[in-house]
C-alpha cells in the first residue's frame, strides 16, 4: 500500500515529538473514548486525509465499500455470513484507525533505520580518523629515529630536511586529533538518540503484534468478500443461462405446433376447394335444373364459407397487435365519407317523380344506416359463393318505407340481392338484405346497392378483394434518443401481413432486390421480373403491371443506401441464412432476424439494435422488401443520438514528444464531466508501464460539470524495451500505450493514448578512463577522445570546473553535437606540479546531466632535465653538419624531503640515459648515453648532418648505368651504319621493308642490360656509387624533416655490475628537431667523393703524405678557410688555401706521422659562408702488443709458514708482428716507493675504514729484504711466443700484511699488467680467516711487546684469541632475510709442520642456538694444504625487539700440532639498509 511520508517541520524536535504525540494519542486511548469517538471519526474522517496528508488513502474507497457491503444484505451477506461473524465486522472508523497506525509505526521505523545508519557512517569516520592517527605516530617514530641516525653521522643537511618534515607531520596529527575529538562529541550524541529511539520502539512494540493480527483479520475479510461477490455472480450467470434455455425450448415447441396446425388446415382447404369444383362442373352440364342446383349451391356455399371463415379468420392463431394504428381510424373516416358522397350523387341521379313529398327535405345524413357499413368480400377465391347479410336501420326522425333499387354495372356479373321489403318501418326499425357474390375472375371490385326511401335515396358500399399480402409494421419512425457511447439499446417493431396471401420479406438498407431474390417465384404468383439496368422494380402480372419508381425515395436515403449482400433463400421453411453487410458495422445494426417468409395473417418481430461507438447523431432506412409483385417495400426510419460518455479524457492522445531515459516528464491528465453528478475515477495502468509511469492520485472523484487534474508523470528507465513489450518500439524508439479511465456507472471507461519517442541522453566517451600516463612538468601530453551523442536530439555540450592543468579543444571543450555525432576531443594535460594527479573531467550537456570522465596522470620533475626541448637547426648543406649544444642535469628536489607524497622521479640517485635516434636520419647525438650524479649537468650535442639515402643513389646509380649502355648501343648503331647502306644497296627486293627486326635486336639487347644492372653489386667504394652521387648533389634543391629523439633515463643505478638497470618510460625525454637541408656548395672530386682521408697503419716516426680535391659545384664564387690541426699531432696541411670561383677544383696536400701506437682521427675543417666541408683523416701508430694471462693464474692471499718457499706461475705472449723487449718491476724495489715509510703513516693518520684498504708495499723480511721475488727481469718475446714468470714468495717471520705489486713494462713504458701480491704466514699451521679485522693492515712501528708475568706452562690454558664475526640481516618489504657469512679454516702444507693435518670443532652451541645462530659444520677435519668453509647464520627470534643488537661469545678450536682456541664473538642486529 502507498502511504504519504509524514509531513514534519524545519525545527528540531518538532518530527519526533509530534510522530509520537500521534502514536501516544492512538495508545493509551481507553475503550469508552474510542467508542464516544468513533462518531467523531467518521464525521471527520474525510478531514484527517485531507488536511494531515496531501492525497487521500489509496485503499479508503474500496474499503468504504467493503464496509458498506458488510453492512448491506442480499446474497452476498447472506453468503458470507456463515464465514465471518458480523460482531467481528470492522467499521470503516476501526479500518481508517488500523492504517493511519500503520503509516505511523512504518515512519518510526523509518527514522530508527536513519538513526542506525547516521551512527554506522559517524563510526567509519572515527576508524578513518583513527587509522590516520596512527599513521602519523608511526612515521613521526620513524622520522625521529632517522634524525638521531643523521645526528651520529653529523649530516645536518639532512637533519634539517628530516626536523621540517617532523613539524608538518606533528601539525597534521594535531589536527586528525582535534577531528577525532569533533567525530567523537557527535558520535555520543548519535547513539544517545539511537538508544532513545531504541527506548520508544519498545514501547509500541506490544502495538505491533496487535496491528498485525487486525492486518491479518482485515486481509481475510476482504478475501471472504471477493470470494462471496464471485460465488454471486456465478450464481446469477447459471440463472440466466437456465432461464434463457428454458425460453428456446419452449419458443421452438410453439414453432413446430403452430407448423403443424397451419400444414393441418392447408390440407382441408384442399379438400374443400376440391369439391367446390367438383359441383361447379355438375351445374354447367344440368343448366335445365337450376332451381336444384341453386339451391344446392347455397348449401354448399354455406358450408364451403364457414369452412374457410374457421380458416380465413382463426381467433386463436393470428396474434392481434398491442395497440390499434392510426392508419385503421383513416382507413374508417375514408369509407364513410365514399358513402355520404355517393348516396348524394345517387340522389342527384334520381328522378324528381320517384320521390315522395318529404322527400324534399334536404336530409344531412342517409335515413338508413347499413350494418356493416360497407359490404366486403375479402380474400376471395375464384369460383366459390360468398353470402353477407346486412342490416338496414331507420335512423330517419319518421316513418319510411324502403326498397332495393338496382346494383352498380361492375358488381351485376358477380353479385347477387336478395331483398325483401319490408314495409313502413318506424324510428329505430330494420330489416335485413342477403348479398351473394360469386367471383369468377381474380381482381378486386368495387360499387354500390342503390335503395330508395321516403326521404331520398341512398346506398350502401360494396367491396371485394382478392387475397392480397398486406404487411404493415406497428412503427415506421423509431428514434432511440440519447445514448451513452458503449451502451446497448434494442427496440422490436412488430411485421404483420394482415393479408391472407403468403410473402417472403427481407430487411436492408437499399431499394434494390438481390439477384437471388429477383427471380424467386410463388407457389401462387407468377415470375417476378426485373431489369438490372433501371432503377424501377416491375412485376409481370396476368393482365396489368405495375412499377415502382425508386425516384420516391429520398436523396439520402439512396445515398444510404447500397446493394443489398443478404440472398437469403426464398423457401417455405421457417428458417433464413443471414449474411454480414454494412448494417452490421453501422451504430444501428439490426438483430438476427433479418429475413424469412411471413404467413396469412401472421406477425414477425424485427429488432433493431442501437450501439453508438462514435458521438453524433446516426440516421439508417431500412426497408422491408417482399416478393409479391403488389407490394411496396415498407421504409423505416431509424434514427438515434450518440452521447459522449459523461467523464472523458480532453485530450484523448498525449503526445509527449522526445523523451529521454532517467528524465522526469510531466503531463496533466484533465477528464471532463457533463453530468450533473460526481463519479468515481480510477486510472488504470497496464502492468509493463508501471515502472516507468505514475499517475497521481489513483483515484478520485471528479464533481458535476466540472473537471478533475491527474498528474502523468513518466520516467523512462533503460529497461523500457524489455518491460513495455509490444508497447515500445527499441529499433525507433517509439512508444504508444493505450490507457483507461475507469469510471464508475459508465458503460466504457475514456480512453486516451499515450504516445513519446523515448531516446537516450547519453553522451558517451569510447573510453572509461583516461590514463595520461606520466608526463613532466615541463611538457604536455595529449590525448584524443571520442564524444559520441547517443540521442537523436542535438545536444549542446561543454566542459565545466576544466583544472588549469587540463585544456580541452576544440572551442575550449564547448560545442554542439548533432543527433548521432561523433567528436573528437582533444584532451592536453600539462601537469605544474611533481605530484599525482586523479580528477574528473566533467562533461555537462543541455539538460544538466553530468558525464564523468575519469583522469589520472602523474605530473614528475624528471629526473634529468633538457635545457632546450626544441631545437631550429640553420639550413644545412649535404655534407656539412649543425651543431647545438643544450644542457642535460640530473635534478636534485631540494624540497623532496618535506613533500609528503613521495615521487619515484624525485629519488636522488645517479641517473642513466640514453638517447634513441630515429631510423635512418641524419642525426646524431654525443654523448648518447651516459651517468649523471645528483645536482650534476652534462653538456649534449645534437648534430644534424644531412646525407643522401642509400635508396636514392642506388636507383640513380642504375639510371646512369642504363643511360650509359644506351649510349653506348647507340654508337655502336652509328658505327654500323654505313655497313648497313652498303648491304641495303645489295639486298634483294623482299629485305627492304625488314627494319623492324632490327629495333628488336636493340630492344633484346636493352633488356639484358638491364637485368644485368639489377645485378650489379653497388658498393659505396665503387666508381659508378661515386658518380650516382656526384650527380645527386649537383642536381639537389632543399627537403626539410622533423624528428622526435627520445631520451631514456634509467631508474638508478643497477644493483650489480653485470645487471641492466632498468629503464621506466615515465622519466623518458623528448626533444623535438627541425632540420631543413639545402645543395652544397663544395663536391669531392678525389677518393670517388669521400670525404675521409686514411692513411691506415703507419709505424711511428714514418710520415705518409696524401692528397684530396675539392670543386665548387655552386653559381657562386666562395672563399675557403680552413680549421687548425694539433701542433703536436701527426696530421699537418702542406699547401694553402685560396679562392674558387664555379666550376674550380682545389687539391689538399695532408701529410701523417704517428709518434705513439694508437689510432689518431682528426678533422680538418674546410669553411665557406654556406658551408662546412669536413675532412677526416684518420691513420694508425703501430707498436707491438704482449698479453697476460694473470688474472685466473695467482690467488688472493697466499698462506705459508716461516721459512717456507711458495711460488706461482704465469704467462707472457706477444701479440704483435715484431719482437717485443719488456721488464718487471717490483714495487718493493723502486726508488719511488717508500717501504715501511710515508704511506703507512698516512694510513694510520686518515684511520682504518675498511678492511679492503691495504698498502702497495706492505710488511717486508727483516734485513729489508723482498719478501716477494720474479724471474726472469726482463726479456724479449719473439712473435707469437710465450713467456713463463715465476714468482716466489719466501717469508722470514709470521706476519699477516705481507703485500708488494708486480708491474711489467715495455720499453716505450706501456704497461702489460699490474699484480697486486698479498701473503701471510700464522704462527701455526691452521690458520683461521674471514672474520672482521680488528686492527689496521699494517705491522706496528714499535718493537714487538714482551710480558711481563712468566710463560705459562703447558697445564695452564693459553689465552684465547679474540674473533669478531658481524652479521647483519636485511630487512626489506617487511621480510627479514637471514644473516650469513663465512670463516674459512685452512692447514697449511709445509715440511716444517710436525702434523700434516687439523681438525676443528665448536663447544656450547646450544646457547648459540637459542639467540638464532646456526653454525655448519660443527667439526671437521682439514687436509694439508686444504681448507673448510663455516657457515654462520643468524634468523632473528620472534622476540627480537627492533634495533636491538644481538650479542654471543662461542668458542672455536683448531687441533693440528697445537691447540689454538678462538673466542669468536658473533654480534647480529637488523638494518633495512643492508643488501
Amino acid at each position: 500500500m502507498d502511504f504519504e511520508e509524514f509531513e514534519c517541520s524545519t525545527e528540531g524536535g518538532s518530527l519526533k515529538s509530534g510522530l509520537f504525540d500521534v502514536l501516544l494519542r492512538s495508545f493509551d486511548e481507553t475503550e469508552e473514548e474510542e467508542e464516544e469517538e468513533v462518531v467523531e471519526v467518521e464525521a471527520e474522517a474525510e478531514d484527517v486525509y485531507f488536511h494531515e496528508e496531501p492525497g487521500p488513502l489509496p485503499d479508503l474507497e474500496w474499503m468504504q465499500e467493503l464496509s458498506d457491503e458488510s453492512d448491506g444484505g442480499g446474497d452476498g451477506a447472506s453468503d458470507l455470513a456463515p464465514e465471518v461473524d458480523v460482531s467481528k465486522q470492522r467499521s470503516f472508523a476501526e479500518t481508517a484507525r488500523m492504517f493511519k497506525l500503520r503509516r505511523n509505526l512504518d515512519q518510526l521505523d523509518s527514522i530508527h533505520r536513519q538513526k542506525e545508519h547516521d551512527v554506522q557512517k559517524t563510526r567509519e569516520h572515527l576508524n578513518i580518523c583513527h587509522h590516520n592517527i596512527k599513521s602519523c605516530l608511526d612515521q613521526k617514530n620513524q622520522l625521529e629515529k632517522e634524525i638521531e641516525q643523521q645526528k651520529a653521522n653529523n649530516n645536518s643537511v639532512a637533519v634539517f630536511r628530516l626536523k621540517t618534515q617532523h613539524e608538518l607531520l606533528c601539525q597534521n596529527l594535531q589536527n586528525e586529533e582535534k577531528l577525532e575529538g569533533q567525530i567523537l562529541t557527535e558520535l555520543r550524541q548519535q547513539e544517545m538518540e539511537l538508544n532513545m529511539m531504541e527506548v520508544q520502539l519498545g514501547n509500541v512494540s506490544k502495538h505491533h503484534q496487535v496491528l498485525e493480527k487486525e492486518e491479518q483479520v482485515f486481509q481475510v475479510l476482504k478475501a471472504q468478500k471477493a470470494v462471496a461477490r464471485l460465488e454471486q455472480e456465478r450464481r446469477v450467470s447459471q440463472n440466466r443461462q437456465r432461464t434463457m434455455k428454458l425460453f428456446m425450448n419452449e419458443r421452438a415447441v410453439k414453432l413446430k405446433e403452430e407448423e403443424i396446425k397451419c400444414q393441418r388446415k392447408n390440407e382441408e382447404f384442399d379438400v374443400n376447394r376440391k369439391l367446390a369444383a367438383k359441383y361447379l362442373r355438375r351445374s354447367n352440364k344440368s343448366s335445365s335444373d337450376g332451381e336444384n342446383f341453386k339451391m344446392e349451391m347455397e348449401e354448399m356455399e354455406e358450408s364451403v364459407n364457414k369452412r374457410a371463415d374457421d380458416y380465413s379468420t382463426p381467433s386463436d392463431f393470428f396474434a392481434e397487435p398491442e395497440f390499434s394504428g392510426l392508419w385503421e381510424q383513416e382507413c374508417k373516416k375514408l369509407v364513410l365519407s365514399s358513402a355520404k358522397s355517393e348516396v348524394k350523387e345517387a340522389e342527384s341521379s334520381q328522378d324528381s317523380g320517384t320521390l315522395n313529398a318529404t322527400a324534399k327535405r334536404v336530409l344531412k345524413q342517409p335515413p338508413f344506416s347499413s350494418k356493416p357499413e360497407v359490404v366486403l368480400f375479402k380474400d376471395f377465391e375464384v369460383g366459390k359463393r360468398y353470402k353477407r347479410k346486412i342490416i338496414l336501420t331507420n335512423i330517419s326522425y319518421t316513418i319510411s318505407v324502403c326498397r332495393f333499387i338496382r346494383i352498380s354495372p361492375d358488381l351485376r356479373e358477380f353479385v347477387s340481392v336478395n331483398f325483401q321489403p319490408p314495409g313502413s318501418l318506424s324510428t329505430g326499425m330494420s330489416c335485413e338484405m342477403l348479398v351473394t357474390f360469386h367471383p369468377l375472375i381474380n381482381e378486386d371490385l368495387e360499387g354500390e346497392c342503390y335503395f330508395e326511401s321516403t326521404f331520398g335515396p341512398f346506398s350502401v358500399p360494396v367491396r371485394c378483394a382478392m387475397k392480397k399480402c398486406s404487411p404493415e409494421v406497428d412503427c415506421q419512425s423509431i428514434d432511440f434518443g440519447s445514448y451513452v457511447v458503449g451502451q446497448s439499446v434494442s427496440r422490436t417493431i412488430t411485421l404483420t401481413n394482415n393479408g391472407a396471401l403468403a410473402s417472403f420479406f427481407s430487411v436492408g438498407t437499399s431499394m434494390h432486390l438481390s439477384p437471388a431474390r429477383r427471380h424467386a417465384r410463388l407457389p401462387s404468383q407468377d415470375f417476378l421480373s426485373t431489369d438490372p439496368g433501371s432503377d424501377n422494380i416491375t412485376y409481370s402480372g396476368r393482365g396489368s403491371s405495375h412499377s415502382l419508381d425508386l425516384e420516391e425515395v429520398h436523396p439520402k436515403q439512396q445515398s444510404l443506401s447500397m446493394e443489398s449482400e443478404i440472398n437469403p433463400q426464398l423457401s417455405f421453411d421457417a428458417g433464413t441464412r443471414v449474411n454480414l453487410t454494412l448494417v452490421d458495422y453501422c451504430d444501428i445494426t439490426l438483430g438476427n432476424v433479418r429475413g424469412g417468409e411471413i404467413g396469412p395473417f401472421q406477425s414477425v418481430k424485427l429488432e433493431i439494435l442501437f450501439k453508438p461507438t462514435i458521438p453524433g447523431e446516426t440516421i439508417m432506412d431500412f426497408y422491408i422488401r417482399f416478393s409479391d409483385r403488389n407490394t411496396k417495400p415498407i421504409p423505416i426510419h431509424v434514427s438515434g443520438v450518440a452521447v459522449s460518455n459523461p467523464v472523458w479524457i480532453i485530450q484523448p492522445s498525449i503526445d509527449l514528444k522526445i523523451c529521454t531515459f532517467d528524465r522526469l516528464y510531466q503531463y496533466t491528465i484533465v477528464a471532463q464531466s457533463r453530468e450533473n453528478r460526481a463519479f468515481k475515477l480510477t486510472f488504470d495502468m497496464c502492468p509493463e508501464m508501471r515502472k516507468h509511469m505514475e499517475i497521481i492520485p489513483k483515484r478520485g472523484f471528479i464533481q458535476a460539470l466540472s473537471t478533475f487534474k491527474a498528474q502523468l508523470k513518466f520516467i523512462p528507465r533503460h529497461s523500457l524495451s524489455k518491460d513495455a513489450g509490444n508497447y515500445f518500439d527499441s529499433d525507433t524508439g517509439v512508444l504508444e500505450v493505450p490507457m483507461t479511465v475507469q469510471v464508475a456507472g459508465q458503460v466504457l471507461p475514456a480512453q486516451y493514448t499515450i504516445h513519446a519517442i523515448v531516446t537516450s541522453s547519453d553522451l558517451q566517451f569510447d573510453q572509461t578512463e583516461v590514463d595520461f600516463g606520466h608526463c613532466s612538468i615541463f611538457h604536455f601530453v595529449r590525448t584524443t577522445v571520442c564524444l559520441t551523442n547517443m540521442s537523436i536530439l542535438p545536444q549542446d555540450f561543454g566542459f565545466v570546473a576544466v583544472p588549469e592543468y587540463i585544456e580541452v579543444q576544440p572551442y575550449d571543450g564547448f560545442g554542439t553535437l548533432l543527433p548521432q555525432e561523433t567528436l573528437e576531443i582533444d584532451l592536453i594535460f600539462s601537469p605544474k606540479k611533481p605530484i599525482e594527479y586523479n580528477f574528473q573531467l566533467h562533461c555537462k550537456s543541455g539538460i544538466d546531466r553530468d558525464f564523468v570522465l575519469p583522469c589520472r596522470g602523474v605530473g614528475f620533475h624528471p629526473p634529468l632535465v633538457l635545457s632546450h626541448s626544441l631545437i631550429q637547426f640553420k639550413p644545412t648543406a649535404v655534407g656539412d653538419k649543425s651543431t647545438a649544444t643544450i644542457y642535460l642535469t640530473n635534478y636534485q628536489d631540494k624540497e623532496a624531503g618535506t613533500r609528503l607524497i613521495k615521487v619515484v622521479s624525485a629519488v636522488e640517485a645517479p641517473r642513466l640515459f640514453c638517447f634513441i635516434l630515429p631510423k635512418d636520419s641524419d642525426i646524431s647525438i654525443t654523448p648518447s648515453v651516459g651517468r649523471l650524479l645528483p645536482g650534476e649537468r652534462c653538456l649534449v650535442q645534437v648534430m644534424f648532418r644531412p646525407v643522401l639515402p642509400e635508396k636514392m643513389i642506388n636507383e640513380e646509380a642504375l639510371r646512369l648505368q642504363q643511360s650509359t649502355k644506351l649510349t653506348s648501343e647507340k654508337e655502336q648503331d652509328v658505327s654500323r651504319l654505313p655497313e648497313q647502306e652498303m648491304k641495303r644497296d645489295v639486298a634483294a627486293e623482299p629485305n627492304k621493308g625488314r627494319r623492324t627486326p632490327a629495333s628488336a635486336k636493340r630492344r633484346d639487347m636493352s633488356f639484358p642490360s638491364s637485368k644485368f644492372a639489377d645485378r650489379v653489386s653497388l658498393n659505396p667504394r665503387c666508381e659508378l656509387y661515386g658518380k650516382a652521387r656526384d650527380s645527386l648533389l649537383r642536381s639537389f634543391t632543399q627537403y626539410y624533416k622533423e624528428y622526435i629523439v627520445r631520451c631514456f633515463v634509467s631508474d638508478g643505478d643497477p644493483p650489480e655490475a653485470n645487471v641492466q638497470p632498468t629503464w621506466s618510460p615515465v622519466n623518458t625525454l623528448h626533444l623535438k628537431l627541425e632540420c631543413p637541408a639545402i645543395q652544397p656548395p663544395l663536391l669531392v672530386t678525389s677518393g670517388n667523393g669521400n670525404n675521409v682521408l686514411d692513411f691506415r697503419q703507419v709505424y711511428i716516426g714514418s710520415r705518409v703524405v696524401e692528397r684530396f680535391t675539392i670543386q665548387n659545384i655552386s653559381e657562386e664564387p666562395v672563399e675557403l678557410t680552413s680549421s687548425l690541426l694539433d701542433i703536436h699531432g701527426p696530421f699537418s696541411l702542406v699547401n694553402a688555401m685560396r679562392g674558387l670561383n664555379p666550376g674550380e677544383k682545389h687539391t689538399l696536400v695532408l701529410a701523417f706521422c704517428p709518434a705513439l701506437r694508437k689510432k689518431y682521427c682528426e678533422i680538418l675543417h674546410v669553411r665557406t659562408l654556406k658551408m662546412v666541408l669536413e675532412i677526416i683523416l684518420r691513420g694508425e701508430g703501430a707498436l707491438p702488443f704482449v698479453s697476460s694471462s694473470h688474472p685466473g693464474d695467482l690467488p688472493d692471499v697466499v698462506y705459508a709458514l716461516e721459512k717456507d718457499i711458495v711460488s706461482q706461475h704465469f704467462k707472457l705472449m706477444n701479440c704483435s708482428a715484431e719482437t717485443v723487449d719488456y721488464r718487471v718491476m717490483l714495487a718493493s724495489h723502486s726508488l719511488n716507493s717508500p717501504q715501511h715509510g710515508a704511506d703507512r703513516v698516512t694510513l694510520l693518520l686518515n684511520g682504518h675504514r675498511g678492511t679492503q684498504i691495504h698498502p702497495a708495499v706492505g710488511t717486508q723480511n727483516y734485513r729489508g729484504l723482498s719478501v716477494f721475488s720474479v724471474l726472469p727481469l726482463e726479456g724479449s718475446l719473439a712473435p707469437g711466443k710465450k713467456q713463463d714468470v715465476t714468482i716466489t714468495f719466501q717469508p722470514d717471520h709470521s706476519s699477516l700484511n705481507y703485500t708488494d705489486r708486480l708491474t711489467i713494462e715495455l720499453l716505450n713504458k706501456c704497461k702489460v699488467c699490474e699484480i697486486d701480491l698479498k701473503g701471510a704466514v700464522p704462527s701455526r699451521n691452521m690458520y683461521l680467516c674471514g672474520m672482521d679485522s680488528l686492527t689496521v693492515p699494517i705491522d706496528s712501528l714499535l718493537p714487538v711487546f714482551t710480558p711481563l708475568h712468566p710463560q705459562l706452562t703447558e697445564a695452564e690454558e693459553k689465552p684465547c684469541i679474540p674473533v669478531l664475526v658481524t652479521l647483519v640481516a636485511s630487512y626489506k618489504a617487511r621480510v627479514v632475510r637471514p644473516a650469513v657469512r663465512e670463516l674459512r679454516v685452512g692447514c697449511i702444507s709445509s715440511p716444517h709442520a710436525n702434523k700434516k693435518s687439523g681438525e676443528f670443532h665448536w663447544d656450547d652451541l646450544a646457547a648459540v642456538q637459542q639467540q638464532g645462530f646456526q653454525l655448519e659444520p660443527a667439526k671437521g677435519v682439514v687436509e694439508a694444504g686444504s681448507s673448510c668453509s663455516i657457515t654462520i647464520t643468524w634468523t632473528p627470534q620472534s622476540t627480537y625487539q627492533p634495533f636491538e643488537l644481538v650479542q654471543v661469545c662461542v668458542p672455536l678450536t683448531l687441533k693440528s700440532d697445537e691447540v689454538t682456541t678462538y673466542k669468536v664473538t658473533l654480534m647480529a642486529f637488523v638494518s633495512s639498509a643492508a643488501d
